[in-house]
């Protein structure tokens, strides 16, 4: 026992964290598969692979990975337009996509996203999320796009009001949600049992004591839903509309992995995560999901930070938790039979709000309205379109944002009343500011010799150039003197080597 705790400094400490991530993950495995459209298993099948492969991985020490909420909208949607099937080979290229994004070196540059972007992106899953889960949670089908969940809840809840079972069905799921809230309320010792984890528990034990009719998870047995790809499912990767799927898989989940790396640095003063090595870890864990046809992963916050909470010092937690994942689904499935569908619904609409940033919104609109905007704008493009193109949309906003910010420009006449008009143009000339460059150089007298400055310049794009030189041309047309244009002075060669 001496020698082990000697190899094993840390190992009473990662086996306690451990339990508690266990624990954490089991009901959000089994939700956000049941949530996503696929069989309960395979949101455990994808959390053991997040302990036992990414988990044995170097990348982020402490940081522990499974199948994510921040994703059910994507792989639910994915799993309606290609089927359960091809969900496999999607997961297994999106994986293959990231191995070749570590390997290259892209991992760190995930980094420069932007953070409302990506805090507009969990919002809109959010919004996604709880609209989806109310359906479930009352038991009716829910409309496919994110503003027919929305628009359609009033309907659901009239629906609802006229149903026994819908309404017995929807009381579940608002006890499971209300039991996650006040949990926290309870003392410590109480609370070392996770939330989620209570409220399946006391919602299963009300089912069966009370006999109540609400639907259950459906077992299929661990081996029985692995479902390497087929064939067929092969066949779909020569077609278009696929791989923007894939590649929507590999971004967000390299995304979510990397900003909950960048959050969990944040909690310990362990060794910092290592970006590419990390993004080649959740590379090999969704090969293996792919390959056995289960949910995609990422790093996940909420099992994270529950592990340096429960006093985790190495990968050994992470790990181990995996092997509990293995032994639980392996030795009782019969268990998840017994969960109420509505129980889980309640957990993930307690996840999806959680998933929605109030503060930052607040905080964002007092500092930089800006980004602010970005983040609203990524968050209903997310719930009118897609996820994807959602996405797309936050980041093309943000990138003409950060032009039109960095195109600082200023133009300064000085017109003596005799002898040419001087305009003197300093700063960054882009496109963006050619409209109000050029009225403002339009307006000049036609019959006057003008210079044009531009040495005060930083830098001058090449719409820009083009269009300074066409109207110093029409202005010299006019019968004046030819206009004088001092060029940018080039940067000293001392300046030159330290920008390279």
């Amino acid at each position: 026992m001496r020698d082990t705790m000697t190899k094993f400094p840390y190992l009473r400490q990662d086996f306690l964290a451990s339990i508690v991530v266990f624990l954490v993950a089991v009901p959000l495995c089994i939700g956000v598969a049941v949530a996503s459209g696929v069989p309960a298993e395979l949101g455990l099948i994808t959390g053991i692979v997040g302990g036992l492969v990414t988990g044995l991985m170097r990348g982020s020490s402490l940081q522990v990975s499974g199948p994510a909420a921040g994703m059910t909208v994507l792989v639910f949607e994915a799993v309606s337009q290609f089927g359960v099937a091809a969900l496999g080979v999607i997961v297994l290229m999106a994986g293959l996509l990231q191995l070749a994004m570590g390997f290259l070196g892209i991992g760190r540059w995930f980094r420069a996203i932007s953070v409302s972007v990506v805090e507009g992106m969990l919002c809109g899953i959010g919004l996604v999320i709880i609209a989806g889960q109310i359906y479930a949670a009352a038991g009716l089908k829910a409309p496919e796009s994110g503003i027919g969940k929305i628009a359609g809840l009033p309907g659901a809840f009239t629906d609802a009001l006229g149903s026994t079972e819908a309404m017995t069905s929807l009381a579940i799921g608002a006890g499971s949600i209300a039991v996650i809230v006040l949990w926290k309320k309870l003392p410590k010792a109480v609370q070392s049992v996770p939330g989620a984890l209570a409220a399946v528990v006391l919602a299963t034990v009300a089912t069966l004591a009370f006999s109540l009719p609400v639907a259950t998870v459906e077992v299929e047995g661990l081996l029985g839903v692995i479902q390497p790809p087929g064939t067929e499912a092969l066949s779909q990767l020569a077609g278009p509309a696929i791989w923007g799927t894939i590649i929507a898989f590999a971004l967000i989940a390299s995304a979510e992995s990397l900003f909950s790396a960048a959050a969990v640095d944040r909690l310990h003063d362990g060794p910092r995560t290592q970006y590419n090595k990390e993004m080649i870890a959740q590379g090999a864990g969704n090969t293996v999901c792919g390959l056995l046809g289960a949910l995609p992963m990422t790093a996940v916050i909420v099992r994270s930070s529950a592990n340096v909470n429960a006093g985790a010092k190495t990968k050994a937690s992470r790990v181990l938790h995996g092997v509990w994942l293995l032994l639980f689904a392996a030795a009782m499935p019969w268990a998840l039979a017994l969960i109420p569908l509505p129980a889980l619904a309640g957990i993930l609409v307690h996840a999806g709000w959680k998933l929605i940033p109030f503060r930052q919104v607040v905080a964002l609109w007092r500092a930089h309205k800006g980004e602010a905007l970005i983040l609203v704008v990524t968050a209903v493009s997310i719930v009118a379109v897609n996820m994807f193109e959602g996405v797309l949309i936050g980041l093309a906003l943000s990138v003409v944002k950060t032009a039109w910010e960095a195109s600082h420009v200023k133009l300064e006449v000085i017109d003596k009343g005799a002898g040419p008009i001087q305009a003197y143009l300093s700063g960054n000339a882009t496109f963006l500011r050619l409209p109000k460059i050029l009225d403002s150089l339009e307006s000049l007298p036609q019959d006057r010799p003008v210079e044009l400055d531009l040495s005060g310049l930083h830098h001058l794009d090449h719409a820009c150039r083009t269009a300074l030189e066409s109207w110093a041309e029409r202005h010299s047309a006019t019968g004046t003197e030819p206009v004088k244009v001092r060029e940018p002075e080039p940067a000293p060669e001392a300046e030159k080597v330290t920008a390279a």
